[in-house]
């Protein structure tokens, strides 16, 4: 790679990782606002929210921090899908909420189990954290010893309780279209680890994707 590309390529990772944190930021300070301007709120709903506030900040300092891949998915659809699929959903938040409890309990439960299933399976990662497909390595530990995207899986789970906050047709749809983009995630991003990472073929063949025995 000359030193040209490397350096179009660096410039490249240092702008996603900026404008990917000071995204997640600023959606972290608007429900931060939210929950200023709404302090009559029913105790579920602003539990809800700043769960919801502290769960952005995480991916922000995930995306900020995240270091440099060995190699990059090419082409237009691969990179549509990571940024559709890391950025469409999280907006939902911005919808409107519902001050029931139950939903707003069972969107607190969802945000913290994603968060939690997120801390877990990036203490094995490392920092290997991107939003385009990109190989870096084959983790083999924690988590990644029983499924090959638990990340993805506590994002969608994660994704589940905003939605909870919401649940209307239009959020559901908007759900269901998210699944279908993370699992065209998913197939670019094993197909960039078995062009990139001569281990991975071994390790794909004994995992489950997502749910074991499922898929």
């Amino acid at each position: 790679m000359s030193t040209v590309t490397l350096s179009k390529t660096s410039s490249y990772d240092r702008t996603m990782q900026l404008f990917g944190g000071m995204w997640f930021m600023l959606l972290a300070l608007g429900v931060a606002f939210r929950i200023g301007s709404s302090g009559s709120d029913p105790w579920p709903s602003l539990l809800s929210s700043f769960c919801l506030a502290v769960f952005y900040v995480l991916l922000g300092l995930l995306v900020i921090t995240r270091p440099p891949a060995k190699a990059r998915a090419d082409g237009l659809l691969p990179r549509l899908a990571a940024f559709v699929g890391t950025y469409m959903p999280w907006t939902i938040a911005f919808f409107g909420k519902t001050d029931q409890a139950l939903p707003n309990l069972a969107s607190t439960a969802c945000v913290l189990i994603g968060m939690i299933m997120m801390l877990v399976t990036i203490r094995h990662l490392g920092r290997s954290f991107s939003l385009v497909p990109q190989a870096r390595n084959v983790v083999q530990t924690g988590p990644y010893r029983w499924i090959k995207h638990p990340l993805y899986l506590a994002e969608e789970i994660a994704v589940l309780g905003v939605v909870l906050r919401n649940p209307t047709p239009l959020t559901a749809v908007l759900l269901v279209l998210h699944i279908g983009i993370q699992i065209c995630r998913i197939y670019y991003e094993e197909d960039l680890l078995r062009r990139n990472c001569p281990e991975y073929s071994a390790y794909e063949a004994s995992r489950w994707r997502l749910i074991p025995h499922v898929w």
